[in-house]
């Protein structure tokens, strides 16, 4: 096997024994699948980094619970914050043992913490791709769990981290009521 492909497989291994369930699949191992096919069809040509960062973006997120946190936005702040580099440090150790040397690791690091947003190409690619993916197979569930003011909101957050290619891919293929879709026109 490749460097790559044991990574992605100790990633996968990791995220299998995520306790939560979803379509009788584990969350992180399910996530992770997702996020590396929204890849493959976003972007092809992609590093073996950013298929890594993608695969592992949320390696064994059910070790930090966010109940563990406080309410508000400080404490889910914090709990993203700690999540990021959790996840850092987890998936270089992964790299590390299948090989990667420590710039490799070191960008995938920088990938999954959300360093350089907007000025960063493989970071903005992650980040659209996690939009996507959220877009894709999370919205309608959250959804339907909000208040319309609520979800209106993380909608316009979403396309404000995305890259302008990536807002306008959003509004060829995803069919948005028109509140929601001008978010992405901006």
């Amino acid at each position: 096997m490749s460097q790559l492909d044991n990574a992605l497989a100790a990633i996968d291994a990791a995220n299998a024994k995520d306790p939560n369930t979803t379509e009788d699949a584990p969350d992180a191992l399910l996530y992770g699948q997702r996020m590396s096919a929204e890849l493959d069809r976003l972007f092809p040509d992609a590093s073996d980094q950013l298929k890594i960062a993608a695969r592992g973006q949320h390696i064994e997120r059910w070790i930090l619970k966010r109940e563990d946190y406080p309410e508000g936005r400080e404490g889910y702040l914090t709990w993203r914050r700690d999540l990021a580099k959790y996840h850092a440090d987890r998936v270089g150790a992964i790299m590390q043992g299948a090989g990667y040397d420590a710039g490799q690791i070191d960008a995938v690091g920088r990938m999954l913490r959300k360093e350089g947003i907007k000025r960063d190409p493989e970071v903005q690619a992650l980040e659209d791709v996690i939009c996507f993916t959220f877009l894709k197979w999370y919205f309608a569930p959250f959804s339907e769990k909000h208040s319309a003011e609520k979800i209106l909101r993380i909608v316009q957050k979403t396309a404000r981290k995305m890259s302008a290619e990536g807002r306008a891919r959003v509004l060829d293929e995803f069919d948005l009521p028109d509140d929601y879709a001008d978010a992405f026109k901006k």
